[in-house]
């Protein structure tokens, strides 16, 4: 009562002052309810001229406040006003999981990949800043929520004391709308009349519809298998003898091969690799597989490569992870006559996914010995992780042949600072790349930048090829059998083009019945793909690897 009192005398004694901040708090409550009811979900549409609609949802509302008696009608005000700041955060997320991710957020599946984005901002731009964004966006939620109930209560409380002028006012803003919409008026291309918001939570409400229903269908899925019943000595017979190694490049996608700006490098790269693999005898194809994910989400493209399904949500992941449905590398452990195993570099805590592909023996990134810097989110250099590789598995003599799966970081977003090639046997412990993170970018310094970002990913991409191809040329036997893949496409500030998630892939050996058996797919020879190469789903590469090694289906139902 006494803030109340002091409230009242303030406005007496300085009348002009507060009509002034009266006026203020207003105008600043009907931008900030219209910019709500207005705001896109994409970044590229945050533009001047998408504000200067009419938002039917805000006509409704003014009929149904000026309507309500005094209680229910702030009641329906902050109520109203917290759906508002709820739909603009999921507005605000679309816009970021498009820029990162290439699709909008899924209120259902995508709060744990939050996680996720501290992660990689710890890792990427040091422990303070993550924990600086994180308290930010809280504190920005919470101020958020409060200031757009707020706003539409003032709002409310304007329409009830000028209730005359209010309800014509409504009415000519109602008739207005309705003619434009009738009539398809426009401006800049865009309808005057808008219903965005509604429309925006109409469009979240059938995504989790479909999300539940996808769940149950999906599980459904996973319990049908064209090689689920396939006796042990009726998978891979073709490929017996072999080591084989599959190995993941992130983010390498079929931008680096293409755009005039990054694929320079790359095909240089490519080119040294190619020579340096074909005076070593070996011979390759190459092809296309278009990817389950976009920008990131690795895990989601390495399962879909290996389940043969089309993994493309955190759901379906997990789904598949618990399920039975043969993964290509439980493949090979299944007949008996390989070893498996994974270097995986960015596992930095249990891994229960080693189930489900089958690894024997899984290296992450704590077990292989390195003491040298962090490049941002990559725990060490790919060549790195391929030495240690080499010396803990590859290298040794064993009773039965190898198989591998392999994922190579140095490719990770943000692309600084990138690794140099140093001379194998300097390798060691990993120390020798102290000096090269030191005179490397920041993370800091290139991740709001397009064309800084576009070069260094190019960098990043020649530098983990380059890596693999040396590995190959230096430890590889005339019965290596090594496929390469991208898992997704940059995200959009690098490619740009959300709707091309082409990665390429490629097949590797000395042996040339191994690249005989695939003659029918019309892959391009060499480490690069025709722009016109095949193109395959994802999902589509482990059936055709199975049947081209000779597999014989035997259907689960």
């Amino acid at each position: 009562m006494a803030r109340l009192a002091h409230w009242r005398s303030w406005r007496s004694r300085r009348p002009r002052a507060a009509r002034a901040l009266r006026w203020t708090a207003t105008i600043l409550s009907a931008v900030l309810v219209l910019g709500a009811l207005l705001l896109p979900n994409q970044l590229q549409m945050l533009r001047t001229d998408q504000f200067l609609r009419l938002p039917g949802e805000a006509i409704i509302a003014a009929a149904l406040l000026l309507a309500l008696p005094r209680k229910p009608r702030v009641a329906v005000a902050a109520a109203g006003g917290a759906v508002l700041g709820a739909l603009t955060v999921l507005n605000l997320l679309d816009m970021g999981y498009a820029e990162y991710l290439g699709r909008t957020f899924n209120p259902i599946l995508d709060w744990g990949l939050l996680d996720d984005a501290q992660s990689y901002v710890a890792d990427s731009m040091g422990e303070a800043v993550a924990v600086g964004a994180a308290v930010g966006v809280v504190l920005l939620m919470v101020g958020l929520f409060a200031s757009m109930a707020l706003a539409v209560v003032r709002l409310g409380n304007l329409l009830a004391d000028h209730r005359q002028t209010a309800t014509r006012a409504t009415l000519a803003a109602g008739t207005v709308w309705m003619t434009c919409s009738a009539l398809g008026l426009q401006y800049t291309g865009e309808p005057i009349a808008q219903d965005r918001a509604a429309t925006a939570l109409i469009d979240k409400a059938r995504e989790v519809r479909k999300t539940l229903r996808d769940e149950a269908a999906f599980e459904k899925e996973t319990r049908v298998d064209a090689f689920g019943n396939t006796p042990p000595a009726q998978l891979l017979p073709d490929l017996r003898g072999k080591d084989v190694i599959f190995t993941f490049i992130e983010s390498y996608g079929r931008v680096a091969l293409t755009d005039p700006e990054i694929s320079p490098g790359v095909d240089r790269a490519l080119d040294a690799g190619q020579q340096a693999l074909t005076k070593a005898g070996y011979r390759a194809k190459s092809g296309w597989l278009t990817s389950s994910t976009f920008g990131g989400g690795s895990w989601l493209g390495h399962s879909t490569t290996m389940s043969g399904l089309w993994i493309d949500n955190q759901q379906r992941y997990r789904t598949v992870m618990n399920s039975d449905h043969l993964s290509l590398t439980k493949a090979f452990g299944k007949t008996g006559a390989w070893d498996t195993v994974g270097i995986m570099p960015g596992v930095q805590k249990a891994w229960p996914e080693q189930r489900y592909y089958g690894l024997d023996k899984v290296y992450n990134a704590f077990q292989m010995g390195y003491q040298g810097p962090a490049f941002s989110w990559s725990t060490m250099p790919d060549q790195y992780a391929l030495e240690s590789f080499q010396r803990l598995e590859h290298g040794k003599d064993r009773a039965k042949p190898l198989m591998a799966e392999i994922i190579l970081t140095s490719s990770h977003q943000p692309w600084a600072p990138v690794p140099e090639m140093v001379d194998w046997k300097d390798l060691g412990d990993g120390s020798v790349f102290d000096s090269i993170e030191k005179k490397g970018q920041k993370a800091s310094d290139i991740i709001n930048d397009s064309g800084k970002s576009r070069v260094a990913y190019g960098k990043s991409v020649e530098y983990s090829v380059t890596a693999l191809t040396q590995w190959l040329e230096r430890y590889g036997t005339d019965d290596t059998v090594l496929v390469f893949l991208g898992d997704h496409q940059p995200i959009t500030r690098v490619s740009g083009n959300t709707s091309v998630r082409d990665v390429p892939v490629s097949i590797v050996a000395k042996d040339p019945k191994v690249l005989d058996k695939i003659a029918g797919w019309k892959w391009t020879d060499g480490l690069k793909p025709a722009p016109d190469a095949p193109v395959w789903r994802m999902d589509s590469f482990r059936d055709r690897f199975l049947r081209a090694y000779g597999s014989t289906p035997h259907p689960t139902k």
